[in-house]
């Protein structure tokens, strides 16, 4: 590509794992409620049910995962809400912030490689001091001329980005892990888009993509490909 590029990064589970420890937090869960007839799948697509309708009203990040680890909770428990049930299944969330943060193997090479050739915009969603905190632990801020965090990305979302930082949508390329958020939204605004899969995407940010727009769609097998490609 001989022309500059505008390449908007995802953070989580793009840049660096995050879905890895929701998903050790509800094994805790499970184990912790310990129910007599329901499988951790059931209770699972119990807590999503929750989570797809808490999340449109909440937001994202890990402690509205804590408070909707509550909610299941009390739907579910065979036995009376003892004293500190609630804060001992709160404190599986709270676990999720300690964790060291690991970023994905080849990302800061990548990076560093991209930033000298292309116009690099960090654009994630959650909680904003919560992804802040990510980002400066991970010190992969210093990559990225713009970082913006939303509270859901939609297609209004990517509109509203392009507008506010004058990129121009055919030269502009979405990069993320996932198709809800990261590239569905992305051509539909009319942007290109660049699919990283991850082992651990979060099941509700899973989907078909869809072609919309007259944006390119390239999918990549990991991060680092990007530098054969841009």
């Amino acid at each position: 590509m001989p022309d500059r590029q505008n390449l908007i990064i995802d953070a989580d589970d793009t840049l660096w794992e995050n879905n890895i420890y929701f998903e050790r937090a509800f094994d805790q869960f499970v184990e912790f409620l310990h129910h007599s007839s329901m499988t951790a799948p059931e209770i699972r697509a119990a807590l999503d049910a929750i989570e797809l309708v808490n999340s449109r009203i909440h937001g994202y990040g890990s402690l509205n995962f804590g408070r909707n680890l509550q909610q299941c909770y009390q739907s579910l428990v065979e036995r009376a809400v003892a004293a500190g049930d609630l804060d001992q299944v709160m404190s599986f969330a709270e676990k999720i912030l300690a964790q060291p943060l690991e970023i994905i193997p080849g990302v800061p090479e990548t990076l560093d490689y991209l930033v000298t050739r292309h116009n690099l915009v960090l654009f994630t969603k959650g909680h904003p001091e919560e992804q802040k905190l990510k980002i400066d632990q991970s010190g992969l801020g210093v990559f990225f001329g713009h970082t913006a965090i939303v509270k859901e990305k939609d297609a209004a979302a990517y509109r509203c980005l392009a507008q506010e930082q004058g990129l121009d949508p055919r030269r502009s390329w979405m990069i993320g892990n996932s198709p809800k958020s990261d590239i569905n939204p992305a051509l539909e605004a009319g942007l290109n888009a660049v699919f990283v899969p991850h082992a651990h995407t979060w099941v509700l940010e899973r989907q078909e993509i869809v072609r919309r727009g007259d944006g390119q769609l390239l999918v990549l097998e990991q991060f680092s490909d990007l530098m054969r490609h841009f």
